[in-house]
């Protein structure tokens, strides 16, 4: 097991003393981007679908850029996947007025080009509804009845929508690089881990808000003053410039964590984020579930359901049980919160 820097945040529903292990293999978790659009077929940019096995998204983009002869910045894709999944996305590189090499000339064992096609714009960071997951937790232990009964509870009502450990790196790691670039104490000047780090130290923030209303018994309920989003969930801040929209008692809890975070705030203020909302529960769509009882004894998970872009699948497992990893030292950013994936 790693060890963790992590807040120990609470769950929802009840505790149910189960375990299990997740990405034993790669075929374990697997995840398909569900585009906002599909390519029309023509265009100045190359739109590739990739499978990939193994590695992680920049990697894959690196590679398509080296092969075309392209700078980085003409690489496009809507969000970081998991390195150790088997994932399906789609990535945009602008080659206008010019014939496009055969992008299948990459396939090898780490990814596969599924489809090749143009479009009229580039793929940015975001620019996906959501992701589909099927995932796999092996070697499952505990009692089958307190299982079911909280996948019912999340089919129904959905799941805390916290940030998950990706993206606070390793055993927590991008939380204490963040504070100390905040507090001047470490200089950073690559762009993307300066982003990393700053999104970090705001979901941090977010998850201790979220944190806060279950441990007072608000799960699944309103208080005077809270902002909801365009689908009716209540929402809390992703820190940055600008004063809270909260109102009355949603504003005296937010601004309460925030007086905890104070030195971060102020920083992320300062690195000129704006304040914005993020909704605090994850309502997971077409979840179903299957047990598998193998024949060395051991009973395995499948869970299958989509989730709207940002929010991580990693969220729905920890209310469910405990699980573990084989030991990695690797953990490939998503950009909201792919998440992640």
């Amino acid at each position: 097991m790693t060890e963790t820097l992590l807040p120990s945040w609470p769950n929802a529903y009840p505790e149910t003393g189960a375990h299990g292990w997740l990405k034993l293999e790669n075929a374990d978790f697997r995840v398909d981007e569900i585009p906002q659009e599909i390519p029309a077929g023509e265009g100045e940019h190359v739109w590739l679908h990739i499978e990939k096995d193994g590695a992680n998204t920049a990697w894959i983009a690196g590679r398509l850029a080296e092969f075309a002869g392209v700078r980085d910045m003409d690489v496009g894709y809507a969000g970081m996947k998991d390195r150790n999944a088997i994932t399906r996305q789609w990535f945009s590189l602008y080659l206008p007025r010019v014939q496009e090499p055969d992008f299948s000339s990459l396939n090898n064992e780490e990814m596969t080009v599924l489809s090749q096609t143009r479009h009229a714009r580039k793929l940015r960071r975001g620019d996906l509804l959501g992701n589909r997951f099927t995932l796999v937790v092996r070697k499952v232990e505990g009692d089958r009845a307190l299982l079911e009964a909280n996948l019912e509870a999340i089919k129904e009502h959905g799941v805390p929508n916290y940030f998950g450990e990706q993206r606070f790196g390793y055993g927590g790691g991008n939380i204490e690089s963040g504070r100390a670039m905040l507090a001047g104490d470490l200089r950073v000047r690559n762009r993307n881990k300066k982003s990393i780090y700053l999104s970090a130290v705001r979901s941090l923030v977010f998850n201790d808000v979220l944190a806060e209303r279950i441990r007072l018994g608000l799960w699944g309920k309103t208080l005077a003053g809270d902002l909801l989003d365009d689908t009716g969930a209540v929402t809390g801040p992703l820190w940055g410039r600008g004063r809270l929209t909260s109102t009355e008692e949603a504003l005296a809890l937010e601004t309460s964590i925030a007086q905890q975070h104070a030195d971060l705030c102020d920083g992320m203020e300062h690195a000129g984020l704006n304040q914005e909302r993020r909704a605090l529960s994850a309502k997971p769509d077409g979840m179903r579930w299957e047990w598998h009882d193998n024949d060395h004894g051991t009973v395995d998970l499948t869970l299958t359901f989509s989730l709207a872009a940002g929010y991580y699948a990693t969220s729905l497992i920890r209310e469910l049980m405990q699980v573990d990893e084989p030991e990695r030292r690797s953990f490939d950013e998503p950009s909201p919160d792919s998440a992640e994936s």
